[in-house]
């Protein structure tokens, strides 16, 4: 019986914080400046996704997931482009039409 009353407990507490279990912020957590830091970029710059253009003359330095992003993205499309078209017939309409022409003595 104590252990449904903890039970209780445990779930009035969860109900009334919104089931939050941590105290702090989630966002921002971890190490300063890390890959899920808050960033330091205050306001809207009115540019695409936040990002300001670079220098003119200078090429816009890639992010580390940008290019395992592009390539498998890449790969993705040719193997099902050349794939997809070039799997066997396993359709049963064609086995059972196969079937029919092998029983029946007839050539294929």
């Amino acid at each position: 019986m104590a252990a449904r009353g903890a039970g209780l407990k445990l779930t009035r507490r969860l109900l009334s914080s919104g089931g939050r279990t941590t105290s702090g912020p989630v966002r921002g957590s971890g190490p300063p400046n890390g890959f899920f830091g808050e960033g330091v970029q205050e306001g809207r710059n009115g540019f695409l996704y936040g990002e300001t253009p670079p220098p003119p003359g200078q090429a816009r330095k890639w992010e580390s997931w940008e290019a395992p992003l592009y390539l498998s993205g890449l790969l993705t499309v040719a193997i099902l482009g050349v794939g997809l078209p070039a799997r066997p017939d396993s359709r049963l309409e064609t086995w059972a039409h196969e079937e029919a022409l092998r029983r029946e003595g007839g050539s294929k």
